[in-house]
């Protein structure tokens, strides 16, 4: 007998469809009654990702509810998850002040305990994440973009060490790496760490918190803001629920309802299944955002205490407490459901396996527009002035040369030279720079380009005089933070030179403005969904 891949879904093994109705499995349950059961446990996996997401999004956008959310600190339930120093963290520097969740919906129970109303193994077996949204939110706070990964997406799995998920520990067991795990797989094995090292290198992103959901809250969460009104083009049927929808429009939908419209897999008139489902999971977020807002859910103390109890009973996490979060949502205020937009990772086909192919130039696209804080389709932000391209290139003030210990240097690898970055700041620390970080920059470059945020002139070009030829760049915005930033380029020779001397005169060189050039290119059938978009279009 062959046994099942390790990768392979619990619905994976033996298909249903073939499988006679009275067939019983090993445990004494007919297959029709593991069928019931898989899918009671699949109806509470979006359920669980929605409780956390429209939490973070609707909750922190209010800023003061969140004082609410203190007498409930002690509900979070803890989990080791983040990798804050990976090295395939692309510009750090760049992300600074940025705030980035995975958000991650499971069948696990670790983590949780019966005070938190988790529930119990019985209730749901394996430990799969079946949903994994990574949320987006810059150092400005002028918008949230969500990325949904598929749950069968083809990943490299990292070495990981081995994840007991009834317990929520990492034993001293190593998974090797290795290539064509599906994403979900990933999960099972090596709990939240693999996952969050898997996505973090696919994106590129700092991931600074991660949330996971094994309780149920998705229904009460719908009722409390009094439904969520969805809109399709054709009544929903799915060859397993049944009628979802029975015509075409608007209607307002409960909690159970939108359980179903959420899940539905099997939709005849949808072509790509999962792609249809994370496409209609995305609007309804979309929806139950407006409607929470709409309804001022957020300011009635009894419906924002069912709200609130739901999410941190529904969570295990890391990183992320009241405080953190009363900050985040203070600015957010301003922040709109035109500036929320969700995205899916683009794929293409499947493998053998059926594990989703990505589409790497595409996704990395994705991530580098991200990462840039470049405009997304559908993005309605507040316009921001725009520089002169015809202007002539403005010259640095006269400046002196700083003392280069008052200076932090990022230094980026913008080539493929391995190691560069690192020996490169080596030098950079014998003239007496510290070195803040070192890592990998987001694209590619010619040249070697000094970064810096406005009102750090000396302190960058005090840092350039020790690489002759480099060209100086002005952040568009403070999110640089005060580190300047030494990105190498393919055109970098290895030289290092010694900085001009502590208050000696700094040779006026031009300054180029970040951003001027090199947007990326998004692909042209980008699935997007805005948050202010109208649910009938």
């Amino acid at each position: 007998m062959v046994p099942p891949r390790p990768d392979a879904e619990p619905d994976d093994v033996g298909d249903e469809s073939t499988a006679t109705p009275q067939a019983v499995a090993g445990d004494g349950l007919s297959r029709l009654a593991l069928s019931k059961k898989r899918k009671k446990r699949k109806l509470r996996l979006f359920a669980r990702v929605s409780v956390a997401l429209v939490s973070v999004l609707a909750l922190v956008g209010t800023g003061s509810v969140w004082s609410y959310l203190r007498a409930t600190e002690a509900g979070f339930s803890q989990i080791a998850a983040l990798d804050t120093e990976s090295a395939d963290i692309v510009d750090p520097i760049g992300q600074t002040g940025d705030e980035t969740y995975l958000i991650v919906g499971t069948d696990t129970r670790a983590g949780a305990s019966g005070q938190v109303g988790a529930g119990s193994v019985e209730d749901a077996e394996g430990s799969r994440a079946d949903v994994a949204i990574l949320v987006n939110i810059p150092a400005d706070r002028s918008r949230v973009v969500a990325v949904s990964f598929p749950r069968d997406l083809d990943v490299e799995r990292p070495v990981c060490l081995a994840w007991d998920s009834s317990t929520g520990e990492y034993s001293s067991e190593i998974h090797p790496a290795a290539d064509g795990d599906k994403l979900n797989a990933v999960y099972a094995l090596g709990g939240p760490k693999c996952l969050v090292k898997t996505i973090q290198k696919i994106s590129g992103l700092k991931i600074g918190h991660f949330i996971g959901i094994d309780f149920a809250g998705f229904e009460s969460m719908v009722d409390e803001v009094g439904g969520v009104e969805v809109c399709t083009p054709t009544p929903l049927v799915d060859g397993e629920l049944g009628t979802i929808i029975d015509t075409a429009g608007t209607h307002l939908l409960d909690g159970r309802q939108a359980l179903d419209y959420v899940r539905a897999r099997k939709v005849e008139s949808e072509i790509n299944s999962d792609y249809s489902r994370i496409n209609r999971q995305q609007k309804f977020l979309s929806s139950l955002l407006r409607s929470a807002l709409s309804n001022k859910v957020l300011l009635d103390p009894g419906k924002l205490n069912g709200l609130i109890g739901a999410f941190t009973r529904a969570t295990f996490v890391e990183n992320v407490n009241a405080d953190s979060l009363v900050k985040l949502g203070r600015s957010l205020q301003n922040v709109d459901a035109g500036a929320v937009t969700f995205l899916t990772t683009p794929t293409a086909g499947t493998t053998e396996w059926g594990n989703e192919i990505p589409r790497l130039d595409d996704i990395e696209a994705i991530f580098t527009a991200i990462i840039d804080d470049q405009p997304l389709p559908g993005e309605k932000r507040d316009p921001v002035a725009e520089a002169d391209p015809d202007a002539p290139p403005e010259m640095a003030p006269s400046l002196s040369a700083v003392d280069p210990s008052w200076v932090s240097v990022q230094v980026s690898n913008a080539s493929d030279v391995s190691g560069l970055a690192a020996s490169t700041a080596d030098e950079l620390a014998m003239y007496g720079f510290p070195i803040y970080s070192t890592g990998n920059y987001t694209g590619t470059s010619t040249h070697t380009v000094v970064r810096f945020a406005p009102g750090m002139e000396a302190e960058a070009m005090t840092v350039a005089s020790a690489f002759p030829g480099a060209v100086l760049q002005r952040a568009s915005d403070s999110s640089i933070g005060n580190v300047v930033e030494v990105v190498l380029g393919y055109g970098y020779d290895g030289v290092v030179v010694s900085p001009t001397p502590p208050g000696s005169p700094l040779v006026p060189v031009a300054i180029e403005e970040a951003d001027a050039e090199g947007a990326v290119q998004l692909p042209a059938d980008l699935t997007v969904t805005n948050a202010a978009a109208d649910p009938c279009s």
